[in-house]
């Protein structure tokens, strides 16, 4: 099985490269290296992959890559490159979001019809349900996106059921709810508060810290997307949560117990575009 494998030097992608590649398959890594975080912490993502004769990294955009000679027997994708962050996709910003998050992946999705390929897996996020009090999010409960990201994450989902119904293409999405583990981005909530507690900074909070999200272990994300991807419903999208929610007040704690460090919160308006609350009803 040959597999190819989009923001392969990313936090997720990386760890799905490797668990691919323990599952025997020959895997194409495809990555651009973004500019929003270190290229070196990208880098050394990929530290175990080194040497590795069932993996191949090809440095390159979406946009810009030969996609027809990439795809060559290629029997299935997962598209995890994309522009995240909430936050950052406001403003002028939201033109690199729709080119990395909505043009590529259609690009990327023409070029799979054409090879015929036979199983495409796009990672979304729980960013595309919004806003709501309709707790927890189900996979066909309402999608309101409450910013620009999400926007553009439901937009590529749209796309990713459009070449399934109009084309046949063999598509399943998944939904990530706040992923965390290790290479997790610098600017993700626990990262930024382990660091933290480490060097004796303060940290940031917004809002009132009584915010809840369904973190969800990177291990867990892996093994969820590969089951999807494999015995999912063809055309089908499926959530990936943790199964409990945890305020960032409660996250707070939880790492001062643990370090036994007190950790200095200052604390600033809520930010647009953060939701409430998250959670995953995973039953499907």
């Amino acid at each position: 099985m040959t597999t190819l494998v989009t923001g392969a030097a990313g936090f997720i992608g990386s760890h799905l490269c490797e668990d691919l590649v323990r599952r025997g398959d020959n895997v194409v890594g495809l990555d651009c290296f973004l500019g929003n975080y270190d290229r070196q912490l990208k880098e050394g993502h990929l530290t175990r992959l080194a040497g590795e004769t069932r993996f191949e990294l090809i440095e390159a955009g979406i946009l810009d890559a030969d996609l027809r000679s990439l795809l060559e027997g290629v029997d299935r994708v997962f598209h995890l490159a994309a522009l995240p962050g909430v936050r950052s996709s406001w403003g002028q910003t939201f033109a690199d979001y729709l080119t990395h998050n909505v043009m590529s992946t259609q690009v990327l999705l023409e070029a799979c019809k054409r090879a015929r390929t036979q199983r495409f897996t796009y990672a979304s996020s729980s960013s595309v349900y919004g806003e709501t009090s309709g707790l927890p999010m189900r996979e066909d409960s309402s999608t309101s996106p409450y910013s620009p990201y999400g926007v553009t994450k439901l937009a590529a989902e749209n796309l990713v059921r459009l070449y399934h119904r109009n084309f046949g293409l063999p598509t399943v999405c998944v939904r990530y709810f706040t992923v965390y583990g290790p290479r997790q981005r610098p600017d993700m909530a626990i990262q930024r508060f382990l660091q933290a507690a480490r060097d004796g900074t303060p940290i940031r909070v917004f809002g009132d810290g009584d915010q809840s999200r369904d973190f969800t272990y990177v291990g867990d994300i892996i093994d969820g997307t590969y089951c999807a991807a494999v015995t999912g419903q063809l055309g089908g999208v499926y959530n990936i949560g943790g199964g409990s929610c945890v305020t960032l007040n409660e996250l707070i704690a939880l790492i001062e117990a643990v370090s036994g460090v007190h950790l200095q919160v200052e604390r600033e308006e809520a930010k647009p575009g953060d939701v409430r609350s998250t959670e995953a009803d995973c039953s499907l």
